[in-house]
């Protein structure tokens, strides 16, 4: 089947890039060479600063998914909790066990989970979800492993969120030639043959209402500007390349407080049970907005 293929395919992505076990190695040295003061670790803590409010308490239990290189996993660890690195594939991730990245891993397909029903506090998929083949069947294996909750961290689909691209597509819609010229991206592939799946809130929203879930938080984040060499680039206060980065984050920043675009990425919260006070105030403080699902009335 189509998505047995594509699991496939992915599965040797890495080892077709990074062919040997010193070639893995030298990644990571590369990694640590480089440092914090660049681009590349500057755009990462965007996508995991949105993860601190529930990092706040030590001890919680943690599974990331797709977590190829095991760079989740490890700014988890580094917060004082637990955290299990998978990935369809553990050769990465084993040499990451061997350099001390992480002190665990395992070979997971998203779609199986092998782990028990709420098995860990949290789970976290970032910028894996769009991977999937099959994406729902992932994020149900996702929230049977959960206790509290499911983080998942991917591009936003902008179409919900631009009433004109909407418009447009509802007036066009048999004319599927030409809104496909006017939304470029409304069909997306990648190389290993799966389609590129973005995300919404209302989707999540629904996701939450059918399960019976009681809350789903999202933040809205612009952090979408790396490129080959990223990590080259340094945030020194001096750095040129370092100040066009950022003002083009401030005006994309701007543009999504005017509301004249979406964010570039829906950083998204289910929760299976309610959180405390403490941990709801630490979401708002963060930037999180918080949608709580009201009861299925005709369920007790």
């Amino acid at each position: 089947m189509r998505h047995n293929e594509s699991y496939n395919r992915h599965n040797e992505w890495y080892n077709e890039h990074f062919p040997s076990e010193s070639a893995k190695s030298d990644f990571y040295e590369k990694v640590r060479a480089t440092g914090k003061n660049n681009v590349a670790h500057w755009l990462q803590q965007l996508f995991f600063s949105c993860l601190d409010p529930l990092l706040d308490r030590k001890n919680r239990s943690w599974l990331t998914v797709g977590d190829a290189y095991g760079f989740d996993a490890q700014y988890i660890l580094n917060s004082g909790n637990k955290a299990l690195a998978t990935d369809l594939n553990t050769d990465f991730l084993n040499i990451a066990l061997k350099e001390g990245i992480i002190n665990a891993c395992a070979a997971e397909n998203a779609e199986k989970l092998s782990r028990e029903d709420n098995s860990f506090d949290f789970v976290l998929c970032k910028e894996s979800y769009h991977h999937f083949p099959r994406p729902y069947a992932a994020m149900y294996e996702m929230i049977r492993v959960a206790r509290s909750g499911v983080v998942v961290m991917e591009p936003q689909d902008p179409v919900t969120k631009m009433p004109l691209l909407l418009m447009l597509s509802n007036l066009f819609a048999k004319n599927g030639q030409f809104i496909n010229k006017l939304w470029k991206n409304r069909f997306s592939f990648e190389p290993v043959g799966n389609f590129v799946y973005k995300v919404s809130e209302r989707e999540f929203e629904k996701l939450a209402a059918g399960l019976g879930l009681p809350m789903v938080g999202f933040k809205k984040i612009n952090p979408n500007y790396w490129f080959k060499g990223a990590e080259s680039i340094s945030t020194d206060q001096y750095s040129r390349q370092f100040f066009f980065i950022k003002m083009k984050k401030f005006l994309f920043d701007t543009l999504f407080k005017l509301r004249v675009m979406p964010s570039q990425v829906l950083t998204t919260v289910i929760f299976k049970q309610l959180p405390d006070e403490h941990t709801i105030n630490l979401l708002k403080k963060s930037g999180y907005y918080l949608v709580y699902i009201p009861q299925n009335p005709y369920l007790n």
